[in-house]
């Protein structure tokens, strides 16, 4: 664990209603928090993903809240570990992120708060796609070791500032990073990490990678922020 939060930080177990389902979620809300990121974890992982677990920490030092849902329910998920394609389903999975987002903007809690997403492996995909389903609301976007060639033709339609963060010997990924950098028609910016590969296991490596994520959400999503 990287810190322990103030006595005014906000921490609870939610039920996030999303379309049709509901998605157990981890809010963290820091006190006097000005801004909110939404994660969406990769295939196979889930709202206690480590990985995720640490950004959120470094973000939540920062004062900005945080929401890590389960973008299957349980159900969804034994049958994905039968059939392994609703983790792969973009239009799904950025639905589940769509109703998260609506659903922040009608809580108590966090309905005042500015929204941004980070998305991890297919999880990178399914934010750039939602972020297009809610352009006048996501204000910044972060991947990392995102599939963004699962975005498919959206990538020009993406509004948010977004950067993209992948690993130094991620090589395969690096192509596709560079080509939807291309793509993108917003402020953007691709962050290599050196000595990196797709899951970051590599010591200081997530490290790095949280505190790019960190700069571009307080640069995005300050208050005093002009873009979108």
């Amino acid at each position: 664990m990287l810190r322990t939060l103030t006595p005014n930080t906000q921490q609870q177990v939610v039920s996030v209603s999303a379309g049709e389902v509901k998605l157990k979620g981890n809010l963290v809300v820091p006190d006097a928090a000005t801004s909110i990121v939404l994660f969406a974890h990769g295939n196979g992982s889930s709202r206690h993903s480590p990985r995720n677990r640490y950004v959120a920490e470094v973000l939540e030092l920062c004062g900005v809240a945080t929401l890590l849902i389960d973008l299957l329910t349980p159900e969804e998920e034994e049958l994905d570990l039968r059939t392994r394609h609703l983790g792969f389903d973009m239009r799904l999975l950025a639905s589940r992120l769509v109703g998260a987002t609506d659903w922040l903007l009608q809580n108590s809690n966090t309905s005042q708060l500015k929204i941004g997403y980070f998305g991890a492996s297919t999880g990178g995909g399914a934010a750039l796609v939602a972020a297009t389903e809610r352009p006048e609301v996501v204000k910044a976007v972060v991947t990392r070791s995102g599939r963004l060639d699962l975005a498919g033709l959206v990538l020009p339609q993406v509004q948010a500032p977004t950067l993209l963060i992948v690993g130094g010997y991620d090589l395969p990924a690096i192509a596709m990073h560079e080509d939807a950098l291309k793509q993108l028609q917003t402020t953007k910016q691709l962050e290599i990490i050196p000595n990196a590969t797709h899951l970051f296991p590599e010591p200081g490596t997530l490290a790095q990678a949280a505190r790019v994520a960190s700069e571009w959400f307080k640069c995005y999503l300050a208050e005093d922020a002009s873009q979108n």
